[in-house]
């Protein structure tokens, strides 16, 4: 007797990126179509060297090559090239369940929610690598702190979006950064959102993670620079213009109490420093108060190309 589709009447695309996953790619389009039988699987291929793609062609996938590298470009390339009303991203390494891809569009639907987030229990106690599970603390943490508490698991790459939120996405980084970014444009624009969260499995036997701990971790750490001076100026600027005010005062404090007791300025060009840091400190505030007018128009521009596609329709 065949499966019947819960979600009949909505076209769902499953989109996983890939490089070098012949081990696992197989099983993770063979776990989808069977928790998801009316849906698409696509699998883009990022340069794989091993035969991913023709693996994952055999196995019943709709296999598209992207030349770029980068897991950021291969999403880029996703979000532009499918059509459909939701799409759920995971990735073949076979850590994601694809059993639960059900109850993340269930919770997209349900919760009317532009983007749903698995957040991956467990992930901080076996991340691959102790550097990642500290890593994925401190930058959970900052981003808390930048952008605010809508998520607790930024790096999560097994996700369900709307078409709403796939047609308005920029994408504008190219690596690992890219989970950051979605949720940045997700906090920017204000969309409903939400998390459940799954178990994380291991990588299996063979597989092996494309995540370098410190390159990736320091483009993870530009990224979210980057978006904190296009999202939030006056904040990141103000952050400058503190810092050098405050070295300015600690430079200038003794020799100003050196004029006060005796009328000299015996420091000149300790004086001058600190005059030319305090100098650079207000440009910093006037940076950051004519940017984050700018910004605001961009948020206004964002939030109207967004509202221009269609809602999802309630089931």
């Amino acid at each position: 007797m065949p499966q019947l589709d819960p979600f009949e009447g909505l076209t769902v695309a499953v989109v996983i990126p890939c490089y070098n996953e012949a081990p696992t790619i197989a099983a993770v389009v063979a776990d989808f179509r069977a928790a998801l039988p009316g849906a698409t699987i696509w699998v883009f291929d990022n340069n794989s060297k091993d035969g991913t793609a023709d693996i994952a062609a055999r196995a019943g996938a709709r296999v598209v090559r992207e030349r770029r590298q980068g897991k950021g470009n291969v999403v880029r390339r996703m979000f532009a090239d499918v059509d459909a009303d939701i799409y759920v991203m995971a990735d073949g390494d076979g850590t994601y369940d694809a059993a639960e891809a059900p109850r993340l569009i269930r919770t997209l639907i349900d919760e009317q929610a532009d983007m749903v987030v698995a957040t991956r229990r467990g992930v901080h106690e076996d991340a691959g690598r102790s550097g990642h599970a500290f890593g994925n603390r401190v930058f959970n943490v900052l981003y808390a702190r930048a952008f605010g508490n809508d998520f607790s698991d930024i790096f999560s790459g097994y996700r369900a979006f709307t078409r709403r939120f796939a047609k308005s996405f920029p994408a504008t980084s190219t690596g690992f950064e890219i989970e950051t970014e979605m949720s940045v444009h997700a906090s920017q624009l204000k969309m409903p959102v939400a998390e459940i969260e799954l178990d994380y499995g291991r990588r299996p036997e063979g597989s092996h993670s494309k995540l370098s701990t410190f390159k990736d971790g320091f483009r993870i750490l530009m990224m979210i620079a980057m978006l904190l001076k296009e999202t939030r100026p006056a904040a990141f600027f103000g952050l400058l213009s503190g810092l050098f005010g405050l070295a300015s005062l600690i430079l200038a404090a003794p020799i100003v109490g050196t004029f006060l007791d005796t009328g000299l300025v015996p420091r000149l060009p300790t004086a001058v420093l600190a005059m030319g840091l305090m100098l650079v400190a207000f440009l910093f505030t006037a940076c950051g108060l004519i940017l984050d007018s700018v910004a605001r128009g961009r948020v206004e521009q964002k939030r109207i190309l967004y509202l221009a596609q269609a809602p999802l329709a309630v089931q």
